[in-house]
């Protein structure tokens, strides 16, 4: 049966690629990024190559909180109801803590985490009253230890996120027909890593086969997925437990 599923930073990247996967399977889609024209191109390829779905789009930046309200209660209404919310806007690479560039941390902090929780917000608002849905948290393998250089800032924002999805799922443990996911991407090739030195993304994955295991995980439902599951899974493992000099050569 189709779903209706609402994913942030749609209009590239890992956002389009897991569009692409669910529209594959007959899934309607909300789709919401800053970029509308981008935005309106995917909905045409999709729009073309799935004619049977539904295909919602709205300009949003997440950072606009009540813009964020409004734009996931309008896609509700537009739908019916939305089965799957996948909250994954986000900003990358940060600067060394004390390096001169505040700005850029604070909006990598205020972008991955407090604009993650007005997503939440309003996604868990709508599925209490419905009594059913399935919140997505993109986090990161970054978030498993503190992490050097520009990562710093990105890593704590992603360890926030999935703490923040930890607390809801366990809110939701007496309600079985609400679902919540984090889910641990390492590396996938995007727009937003396009031009990282190889020696700091070990395992890089392209991102067509990236999108189809989120998607892939996602359908699963599970508490936490690794993706994809080698290397990371015994890799996360490890960083919770070897000393810090070692995760700093790890990523």
């Amino acid at each position: 049966m189709a779903k209706n599923i609402l994913i942030t930073g749609a209009s590239s990247g890992l956002g389009a690629g897991m569009a692409r996967e669910f529209a594959k399977r007959g899934d309607n889609l909300a789709l919401c990024a800053r970029r509308l024209d981008r935005l309106q191109q995917l909905k045409d390829e999709l729009a073309a190559a799935h004619p049977q779905i539904k295909i919602a789009i709205r300009t949003l930046d997440v950072t606009d909180h009540a813009a964020v309200f409004g734009v996931f209660r309008a896609f509700r209404d537009d739908l019916g109801s939305l089965d799957r919310v996948i909250v994954n806007a986000g900003l990358g690479q940060g600067v060394p803590i004390g390096k001169g560039d505040f700005a850029r941390n604070k909006a990598i902090i205020e972008t991955n985490f407090i604009a993650a929780l007005a997503q939440c917000e309003v996604a868990m608002e709508i599925f209490r009253a419905q009594k059913h849905g399935h919140l997505v948290i993109v986090s990161s393998m970054s978030a498993m230890r503190g992490q050097r250089g520009g990562l710093t800032a990105y890593a704590a924002s992603k360890a926030g996120v999935a703490a923040l999805a930890e607390g809801i799922r366990a809110d939701m443990l007496r309600k079985p027909a609400i679902k919540v996911s984090t889910l641990f991407p390492g590396y996938i090739r995007s727009e937003m890593n396009a031009h990282a030195d190889p020696k700091h993304t070990p395992y890089m994955i392209d991102g067509e086969r990236g999108a189809r295991l989120l998607v892939e995980a996602i359908e699963r439902e599970p508490a936490k997925a690794y993706v994809p599951w080698w290397p990371w899974a015994p890799l996360g493992y490890l960083m919770h437990r070897v000393p810090l000099s070692w995760v700093a050569k790890l990523l």
